[in-house]
């Protein structure tokens, strides 16, 4: 042990021996002729090669930690860096293969991603397309330890993905069902479908990863450290929920638990049960609804779980009729982004629209007016609360849009006649989310272009409430 440097029976001296190699790349620590050697014999991933190259330390298949001694993982993971210089996780982080067969037999206890994955060494890298894995630079080192709050999480997320599985949905499988851990897509279209056992079926590969949304948090938590090498123990933001009740029951079950005795209720109602005062904010149909989620949250799109799932809550007003006025808007499209990714299934708005929602529904009464700071409103009741998921058809339609989006990016066609519009009514469109003409975006073409974002078409959402009855 002496003649490596570290101790490798301790994850302090491995996280330690990873810190030279901040800004430096794998070439430049073990030269030229180890990677070249081992590039030529058709070995696999940069942390093969870290840990093989710069540890020492054999790699193996085996179901147990990387360094087995110390029980820690070595995974690395890149980073985008963007045209304002700002770093970004680039994906998810693939933590093994899903055999269909074989993990419906396996307990979480008992799965690879327990036993290999709750201490890990994360290697942060600076991805450029155009390098070999061994020039790419490290930017960050963590010794990442997972909340115990996170695997009663992640343990959930595990048995979500094996039911599916053992009812013959392998094939319907998607990231949207979990909230940290994901069954991701791996390879591409038209690629061989795998064998799932109870179904005739063919599903596509998919692997466990933990989401880019939890990642996110995890290259938040370094930077906002300070630091380029951090031990972490424990990650805790604002919470809505705690480890006691994630032992009794799942997130989305301690979720609509709290929205249950508000059903029915009016705005005026539900601030006096809160005892929580009243408002004419704009915002305040969603301000109530947070504080039935979390009253000591202020933000629960910005709290820990929804951060980690990349959940959103949305709250939404009908007409007694059921009409929905406005359609519903999500983030501003990354032109840079867009431009740079070939592939739906790392694309942002992919990760966007196959994440969890959570949908607060209102409707509107026709009997009665109410009044609220001395200004009378219509009154809107609580009718309904639930969690969803795009399904596989509009996942597939939205890579139609994706496409098209993208198209009109590499052709520098960035401008309303050429994106999907409302009045094409396919579930999806492109405009601005203001009408500030000088707000706008980098063009990666070249210069500036106006912002647009991505939306709903309001009888998509219309669609997806009346279909979660």
């Amino acid at each position: 042990m002496e003649k490596l440097g570290y101790d490798r029976t301790s994850p302090k001296s491995i996280f330690e021996y990873a810190i030279p190699l901040l800004d430096h790349t794998l070439r430049e620590m073990v030269g030229d002729e180890a990677v070249q050697g081992y590039n030529m014999s058709g070995k696999g991933t940069l942390g093969q090669m870290v840990e093989e190259l710069y540890y020492h330390y054999k790699a193996n298949s085996n179901p147990t930690p990387d360094f087995e001694e110390a029980g820690v993982e070595l995974k690395t993971t890149g980073l985008k860096k963007l045209k304002n210089l700002s770093l970004q996780i680039k994906e998810r982080l693939v933590v093994d293969m899903i055999d269909y067969n074989k993990v419906v037999n396996q307990s979480f206890e008992m799965s690879l991603f327990y036993n290999k994955c709750r201490l890990m060494l994360l290697l942060f890298y600076l991805y450029d397309g155009s390098l070999e894995q061994y020039d790419r630079y490290f930017l960050y080192v963590a010794l990442w330890k997972i909340p115990d709050k996170d695997l009663l999480m992640i343990k959930h997320d595990y048995d979500v993905i094996i039911e599916k599985i053992k009812r013959g949905e392998a094939h319907l499988l998607s990231e949207g069902d979990t909230e940290y851990l994901g069954a991701c897509r791996k390879g591409q279209k038209g690629d061989s479908l795998r064998v799932q056992p109870f179904s005739p079926i063919g599903a596509p590969r998919r692997a466990f990863s933990l989401k880019t949304s939890y990642m996110r948090t995890v290259l938040q938590y370094i930077k906002d450290s300070g630091k380029r090498a951090v031990v972490n123990y424990d990650l805790e933001g604002e919470q809505v929920v705690n480890a006691s009740e994630l032992k009794e029951r799942s997130f989305e079950e301690i979720i609509l638990s709290r929205f249950a005795p508000f059903i029915g209720k009016d705005y005026k109602e539900i601030s006096a049960m809160l005892s929580k005062e009243e408002s004419n904010s704009k915002s305040k149909y969603f301000d109530i609804a947070n504080s039935i989620v979390s009253p000591e949250v202020s933000n629960v799109n910005r709290s820990e779980e929804f951060l980690k799932a990349g959940l959103t809550m949305k709250t939404i007003r009908l007409e007694e009729n059921g009409i929905i006025k406005e359609s519903m808007s999500f983030e501003n499209i990354d032109y840079e982004e867009v431009y740079d990714n070939e592939n739906w299934y790392d694309s942002r708005l992919y990760e966007l629209f196959t994440s969890r929602f959570l949908f607060v529904v209102y409707r509107r009464d026709p009997n009665r007016n109410i009044i609220v700071k001395d200004k009378e409103e219509k009154r809107y009741i609580l009718q309904k609360v639930f969690f969803w998921t795009m399904p596989l058809q509009d996942i597939n339609l939205a890579e139609e849009y994706w496409l098209n989006i993208r198209k009109c990016v590499l052709e520098n066609h960035i401008d309303p006649q050429y994106f999907w519009k409302i009045k094409d009514h396919r579930k999806f469109h492109v405009r601005p989310k203001g009408r500030v003409a000088k707000d706008l975006a980098y063009n990666p073409n070249g210069g500036l272009a106006k912002k647009y974002c991505y939306w709903f078409n309001s009888e998509y959402v219309k669609e997806i409430i009346e279909s979660n009855e």
